[in-house]
């Protein structure tokens, strides 16, 4: 099992756009991904799921990955949220 924090750093969360991406990527991975938020989990395959947590900037979640290529989808699905490893294009200062 993989885990990684993440510090949502786009002024507008994790809105439409950005979870549909991270979904289309999730669901391109064998293995069981979890989003967490606060004491909210989604199925990270599951755009609705992913919507209802409601994860603003500045917010911090942590992305759970297990089963076969959980390496894989916790570095691309970080890199996704701006994670380590990522190149987020805002940075933590932009949440206000």
């Amino acid at each position: 099992m993989q885990t990684r924090r993440i510090t949502i750093t786009d002024p507008v969360g994790l809105h439409a756009r950005p979870a549909a991406q991270f979904v289309q990527e999730a669901q391109k991975h064998p293995c069981r991904v979890i989003l967490m938020a606060g004491d909210r989990s989604a199925d990270a395959k599951s755009i609705l799921q992913v919507l209802s947590l409601g994860i603003r900037c500045g917010q911090e979640v942590v992305l759970v990955a297990e089963g076969p290529g959980e390496e894989a989808a916790i570095e691309r699905l970080s890199a996704l949220l701006g994670g380590e490893g990522g190149s987020p294009s805002h940075d933590a200062a932009a949440c206000g």
